[in-house]
């Protein structure tokens, strides 16, 4: 079986994992400190929170921006239903707009035309890792004095050209960055999230947060000479990203590049093996982006069936995933606001597939998935 995704992980992992454990510190320690220390590093942010997931990392987003009942959210329907969920966590409005054929991202223009009175933020994917038009999207929450959080959770290792320098998602452009590290993203610490931003005051929210409002820390009472008597300031949440899991994140986060330079091969030698097919769509990279390729999709032409596709490949022991979903179109957001028709949304997800890609895929495996994919189209 050629799996949809591999986690990179090996004997570093396991050891910092043991060494966790075997510290007697395994809930959010110093490890968790550190990998913050490590990652706002390694993106260029001067603040970076670990949180349990990426889920939770939009959820503190809102809530720390205050975002709530009455207030409108403009996002993608085109992105895992996370996106939407989190706005509906603060009781807030999700606002739908479509994307990008080209690069399945919120199209700005669209973003521009359901923006209203009540909207506090926009919620921009950078979707299957591949960077959205930043340039436009911070130019646009400027001009109408609202929030832009990057739904980055496919992003880690992904750059983009902002002002002719090249620079990574997360580095701040937006008031925030949210980042996953789910075991299908390139990097993971099983499950776990980050936020970065440039704001000091959000990121001691996040951190108040994310640990039920409580207003010492429990590693700050544990290391203290003093007895100390926390208070718990506001109604916070259980968020929080354990030591073991950062101790994972910090092994994965220094083969970052090594993996993001070997999916990016991947990428490319898929384009090659794929890019000839008549009907067939093979991703686009805009030139101001630099994609960490966390999946790669392809748009089949309408004459196939993509469930029918996916099954075939299946039966020879390739795995793949649908497009990326739409929110819309499932029950909690049937009636969910939308200024325009999703046209562009439905088409990615009903006619494209994710191939198989991952760090440790080889050259056999790639020409055994181009040629069953070049099989479905002998029509």
């Amino acid at each position: 079986m050629i799996p949809i995704a591999l986690p990179l992980l090996a004997e570093d992992e396991a050891d910092a994992a043991r060494e966790a454990v075997l510290s007697g510190w395994v809930s959010q320690g110093p490890q968790v400190a550190a990998f913050e220390r490590d990652f706002a590093a390694m993106v260029g942010a001067p603040h970076a929170c670990a949180v349990s997931n990426c889920t939770t990392a939009l959820h503190l987003a809102l809530a720390a921006l205050d975002i709530g009942p009455g207030d409108e959210v403009i996002t993608a329907s085109h992105s895992f239903i996370a996106t939407a969920n989190c706005a509906r966590y603060c009781g807030a409005t999700p606002v739908f707009v479509d994307i990008d054929p080209d690069t399945y991202n919120i199209d700005p223009d669209r973003v521009a035309e359901a923006v209203t009175p009540r909207t506090r933020a926009i919620i921009a994917v950078h979707q299957m890792g591949m960077p959205c038009d930043l340039s436009a999207l911070v130019a646009l929450a400027e001009r109408y004095g609202i929030a832009l959080i990057e739904d980055a959770a496919c992003a880690a290792g992904s750059q983009i050209r902002m002002n002719s320098d090249w620079e990574r998602i997360g580095k701040p452009h937006g008031r925030i960055a949210c980042f996953s590290f789910h075991p299908r993203k390139v990097i993971t610490t099983g499950e776990g999230g980050m936020l970065t931003t440039s704001d000091a005051e959000l990121d001691g929210k996040f951190r108040l947060l994310r640990q039920h409002g409580m207003s010492v820390p429990d590693t700050v009472r544990h290391g203290s000479p003093q007895v100390i008597f926390e208070n718990y300031l506001t109604v916070g949440f259980n968020y929080r990203m354990t030591d073991i899991q950062a101790a994972i994140g910090r092994k994965q986060l220094a083969k970052l590049p090594d993996i993001v330079a070997r999916r990016r091969a991947i990428a490319c030698r898929y384009a090659e093996l794929l890019g000839n097919i008549e009907g067939l769509s093979v991703p686009f990279e805009p030139d101001w982006a630099r994609s960490n390729w966390q999946s790669y999709c392809v748009r089949l032409p309408t004459i196939l069936d993509q469930k029918a596709v996916m099954q075939r490949l299946l039966d020879q022991g390739i795995a793949t995933r649908r497009g990326i979903m739409c929110s819309h179109r499932e029950p909690p957001y049937a009636d969910a606001e939308r200024r325009h028709d999703l046209r562009q949304s439905e088409l990615a997800q009903d006619h494209s597939i994710l191939l198989p890609i991952y760090a440790q895929m080889t050259e056999y495996d790639q020409v055994r998935v181009a040629d069953a994919l070049k099989r479905e189209f002998n029509f």
